[in-house]
């Protein structure tokens, strides 16, 4: 059970505004796409978040939301370049960072389609902020670094995932061998 809480708190103390968010026409490369989401905490909190909890999730959600994430993200994007006005973007980002840290934090496990659903709502709102950002003359190449930049934001997250059960059997593999010898030494009046 401490293993959740500290995620939580690293998660907090983490955080930082979601207006990480660079001004419009510092957008017209691969390589700013590339950089930017490791600029900011909100998107490498939220990202990371995604596959972390996918891991807990296990199965197909262990692909299946990074890709569902990457897809409504170049969607929002997609939306944005085409004009699509939507309010709350920034608030709903801040939000995006809270609420898959929580879930990793908690450990909370949902159906596939619910977590589809969750983690594609938020990416669409990432994906907008970056679709308002960019230079329609540098449209793909940035694009292409973000989503690169995501997807190895998912893959550090799902190697997170991976080490926090990990440790997570680990702990309860020892808590087990104490309970054992607690009831042991109770049973037979010492060790074996």
């Amino acid at each position: 059970m401490r293993l959740p809480l500290i995620c939580m708190a690293l998660v907090a103390v983490s955080a930082s505004p979601a207006f990480a968010h660079t001004e419009v026409g510092q957008t017209y490369s691969f390589a700013w796409g590339l950089l930017h989401p490791f600029g900011g905490a909100d998107h490498v909190i939220a990202t990371a978040s995604v596959g972390s909890w996918s891991v807990l999730a296990g199965g197909r959600a262990i692909w299946m939301w990074p890709a569902t994430f990457m897809v409504a993200m170049l969607g929002g994007f997609a939306a944005a370049m085409l004009g699509l006005q939507i309010s709350f973007v920034e608030p709903a980002i801040a939000v995006s960072v809270v609420v898959p840290g929580l879930l990793v934090g908690l450990g909370v496990r949902a159906p596939l389609s619910l977590g589809a659903a969750i983690v594609g709502l938020f990416a669409f709102f990432h994906g907008h902020a970056h679709g308002t950002e960019s230079v329609a003359a540098s449209v793909i190449p940035y694009a292409a670094g973000f989503a690169l930049a995501t997807a190895s934001l998912h893959t550090a997250g799902i190697g997170v995932g991976l080490c926090l059960l990990r440790a997570g059997a680990k702990i309860g593999l020892a808590q087990a061998r104490q309970i054992s010898d607690v009831n042991r030494n109770r049973f037979y009046g010492g060790p074996i």
